[in-house]
């Protein structure tokens, strides 16, 4: 059975390069009747910041991505948090340190500092040379230490990548890697190989930045006897041309953009074509569609470029498509952080609203009408494409008021232009900016009636008519 993994470290907000990975690893696993499993990374307890993983764990649900396994869920290969598998890592530690594939280095801060200060580029592998009365004296001492990965000094490593191709690097390029820290926690190095293989994980989907790192991890699976897994390598999703997209520039994380009003599936509908070639021209897809037509052949070796008005379009699609209590429903919060506590019919001006955004945040310029009222600039009553002025308005005035009484306002504001002998678009402008006091709306005049309400429509009106004198 495929079994895919998504492994974040506890740092915070879920990165929508994080995001994309998961969605990847949730693709391929259901694609093949698998399971998808998430494992929280957390073995850097100095970076770990509080609630991240409750932080992470929602947005994958509000993003569609459910777990099989992991934390809360459970599963039979748990614990699915690192920092409760403290004694798995030192079991398999001490099975390196056995074999020779592993060693304890004393080595201070200090002497590795020097070290680099004399220009080295990588650990001299001096403490591999400690007899091994010498190590268990100085442990006995109580002398601080880590476990060291005995890497070769020659020769090369190859491996294959389903995305990358053969992938060969030299081992002198590769340094000992630190396998347990001196407090005893694992390094992700270490210990990502050892739960991928006892969680029985077959295909491992992660960023390109490991790609040269890998042959480190194929020497653990080999060392300890155990099958390597299958691995996919994702370039990144960058800003531009040279920067990847990252949070110090700017919205980088899913809730960021939640925030700014985009719809949960429309981001994932967005970040699966980063880096992936459905092969067809599609580009709106449904997860149960992207699950079908998930493959890795489709991966990309090049990096993809953030493209938020891009993003902003696939959205205004879905919103297009709400039902309008749902749509209603996703805009209130809106509402209520923009325009709280207005007198007005917010299911209505939701269905005036619904064809006029992109991002539920477009709302706050959409219904900015809401607060242009209040002396606002009679010039507004000019304008050119109309041949409307000041003059026009002043003298419309009672009419307008009139025509709201009316039973029926559409009926009565044509009858007005032709008794008057105007443009009923002369008219309609006109009312319009009496009602509202914005040259923009999304609606005309009748609309922001019914929104307001007679009893306010009549309210401004008469306002109008004592601004105008």
């Amino acid at each position: 059975m495929v079994r895919t993994r998504f492994a974040p470290s506890p740092t915070g907000y879920l990165h929508i390069g994080g995001l994309r990975t998961a969605l990847y690893a949730y693709l391929f696993a259901k694609k093949h009747d698998g399971k998808f499993i998430l494992r929280i990374e957390d073995t850097d307890q100095t970076r770990e910041v509080e609630g991240a993983v409750d932080i992470i764990i929602s947005a994958l649900d509000k993003a569609g991505i459910h777990y099989d396994e992991g934390p809360i869920v459970g599963g039979e290969y748990g614990p699915y948090v690192q920092s409760q598998r403290k004694e798995i890592y030192l079991k398999y530690a001490q099975k390196l340190l056995d074999s020779g594939d592993a060693y304890c280095c004393f080595c201070t801060k200090e002497r590795l500092a020097e070290m680099h200060e004399k220009g080295a580029t990588k650990y001299d592998k001096s403490c591999l040379h400690l007899s091994k009365a010498e190590v268990q004296e100085r442990i006995a001492r109580g002398e601080p230490y880590v476990i060291r990965q005995n890497i070769p000094e020659s020769g090369t490593s190859t491996y294959h990548d389903e995305v990358f191709g053969d992938v060969t690097v030299d081992f002198k390029d590769l340094e000992d890697n630190i396998l347990i820290k001196s407090d005893g926690m694992p390094t992700y190095n270490f210990a990502n190989v050892i739960d991928d293989h006892l969680m029985g994980i077959t295909h491992c989907i992660r960023g390109v930045e490991y790609l040269m790192s890998t042959p480190k991890y194929n020497l653990l699976y080999d060392a300890l006897g155990w099958e390597r897994p299958v691995y996919i390598h994702l370039q990144p999703i960058m800003r531009d041309s040279q920067h990847k997209l990252s949070k110090r520039d700017g919205d980088a994380g899913f809730e960021d953009f939640l925030r700014k009003g985009f719809l949960p599936h429309a981001i994932v509908n967005y970040i699966a074509l980063l880096g992936w070639n459905p092969k067809d021209n599609n580009e709106k897809m449904s997860m149960t569609e992207l699950v079908e037509k998930f493959s890795i052949e489709g991966l990309q070796k090049s990096s993809s470029i953030f493209d938020e008005v891009k993003m902003r379009w696939l959205n205004s699609l879905y919103i297009k498509e709400m039902p309008a209590a749902q749509f209603h429903a996703a805009a209130t919060p809106f509402y209520n952080e923009y325009y709280p506590n207005r007198n007005i019919d917010y299911a209505y001006l939701s269905e005036l609203l619904q064809s006029r955004v992109e991002t539920l945040s477009d709302i706050k310029d959409r219904a900015a009408f809401l607060d242009a009222f209040d002396n606002f600039d009679k010039e507004l009553f000019v304008n050119k494409k109309w041949k409307t002025t000041i003059d026009m308005a002043r003298d419309l005035i009672d009419d307008c008021i009139a025509c709201t009484n009316a039973d029926d306002l559409n009926t009565a504001l044509d009858a007005l232009a032709e008794r008057k002998a105007l443009k009923k678009g002369q008219v309609l402008w006109i009312y319009r900016i009496a009602v509202t006091g914005a040259a923009a709306t999304p609606g005309g005049g009748a609309e922001m009636v019914r929104l307001f309400g007679k009893t306010e429509a009549l309210r401004r009106l008469e306002a109008v008519k004592t601004m105008l004198g």
